[in-house]
């Protein structure tokens, strides 16, 4: 069994650099705004918000090239989420020194909005995969319920709510397949890379979470 995976991983790794060499510009542009913009979001800066804009410009269309619509039509989402979320983490308290740190405390998802996301993503996720099933789309299916989990993630991460990064961790596997397929493979390798950014950044926000519930330290008279 360790041979066997070991083997994956090389094929997985030298097929992902074989890509680099031939890869499309926007894609390779894509892959490192992609990359750039989880590790700001994991590590709680603001930034995070204009560098995914940029990247979600450019996989918009490296996804309709290769006809995956509902993920091309996800970066349009993706971009207004974005606008949103730079909005919210900047509303508040912000500081002339610390203009980068988001004022939105980290919390956890209500069970109103947590109701709410599910059934609007179980909606599209039929409704799209039905409608892009009658055309050219690939894998039509399961990349509208792809789609629809990562704006549940993305919506999650605009209001600091920390569910967001399960649900990215759960897609990220999901998409390292989907791209192998669909034959990008610097992409695939990319949500490989995203997956361990995602586990990262719940770690990161579970820290400090519970380093804001837990009470003061007493101080000394």
């Amino acid at each position: 069994m360790l041979v066997v995976t070991a083997l994956f991983v090389f094929d997985f790794l030298a097929a992902a650099w074989a890509a680099t060499q031939a890869a499309d510009p926007l894609e390779v542009a894509g892959v490192v705004t992609g990359i750039a913009c989880v590790w700001l979001a994991a590590h709680n800066s603001v930034w995070n918000f204009p560098v995914a804009i940029i990247s979600c410009g450019l996989y918009l269309v490296v996804f309709g090239r290769v006809k995956l619509y509902s993920d091309a039509g996800l970066q349009l989402a993706f971009i207004a989420l974005s606008v949103y979320g730079w909005v919210e983490w900047l509303r508040g308290a912000a500081t002339p020194d610390a203009p980068a740190a988001p004022t939105l405390p980290i919390t956890h998802t209500p069970r109103r909005v947590a109701l709410w996301l599910s059934a609007a993503g179980l909606l599209y996720a039929v409704g799209a995969g039905f409608l892009f099933s009658r055309t050219d789309a690939a894998l039509p299916y399961w990349d509208s319920t792809t789609t629809a989990i990562s704006l549940a993630a993305q919506a999650l991460l605009s209001r600091r709510n920390i569910e967001n990064w399960l649900l990215w961790i759960g897609v990220d596997v999901a998409y390292v397949g989907m791209y192998w397929h669909r034959h990008l493979y610097l992409t695939s390798a990319l949500y490989a890379v995203f997956l361990v950014l995602a586990t990262y950044g719940y770690w990161q926000w579970r820290r400090e979470l519970m380093a804001a519930a837990r009470p003061p330290a007493p101080t000394a008279d």
